[in-house]
């Protein structure tokens, strides 16, 4: 009942008091407005996450790749220290969770096994931006790493020819 007496539901046309909340305020479109927020929100963070993780697997990748050239066995040459890295990039990137098909990797300059040679590799992981869970993916990026190391000036096994590329004189 109202202060005035009179009934706090209005009536309709016949007499019976309406159930209807007039005052109400629409809440079903703010739940559903709310749920879109959310999945766009979840779809932008996993993307992220996608790169960041990509970045560590190139990272390790590059990193592993370098390692193999660099600790290859004396005699090695060029053409197997290319096949070497690219199995220790892959192993890399695959432990990581990433195929075969996903990783490029390319040397800076020509790899060789010599004294203080630098050796630089180049790691590029493919991400797949997802815009749909489950659906196709329409674009897709290259996030790529780069390691560098140089061989030991005073590793066995390798020709004495090449210190003077380690600024090391040696005709004393």
């Amino acid at each position: 009942m109202r202060p005035d007496g009179g009934d706090a539901r209005p009536e309709d046309a016949a007499g019976v008091a309406s159930t209807r909340e007039l005052g109400a305020v629409g809440g079903l479109e703010a739940l559903a407005f709310g749920v879109l927020v959310f999945v766009v929100g979840t779809l932008v963070v996993l993307n992220a996450w996608a790169v960041v993780d990509a970045k560590f697997a190139s990272s390790a990748a590059a990193r592993e790749a370098v390692r193999a050239v660099v600790s290859a066995e004396p005699g090695t040459g060029p053409d197997e220290l290319s096949r070497r890295a690219s199995v220790a990039a892959r192993q890399a990137a695959a432990a990581h969770g990433y195929g075969p098909d996903r990783i490029t990797l390319s040397p800076d300059s020509p790899l060789r096994l010599e004294r203080c040679a630098e050796i630089a590799i180049d790691v590029r992981v493919r991400v797949h931006a997802t815009l749909v869970p489950g659906a196709w993916s329409t674009r897709s990026y290259d996030v790529g790493s780069s390691h560098e190391d140089v061989v030991d000036p005073f590793r066995s096994g390798l020709e004495v020819d090449g210190w003077d590329r380690c600024g090391f004189d040696v005709r004393h």
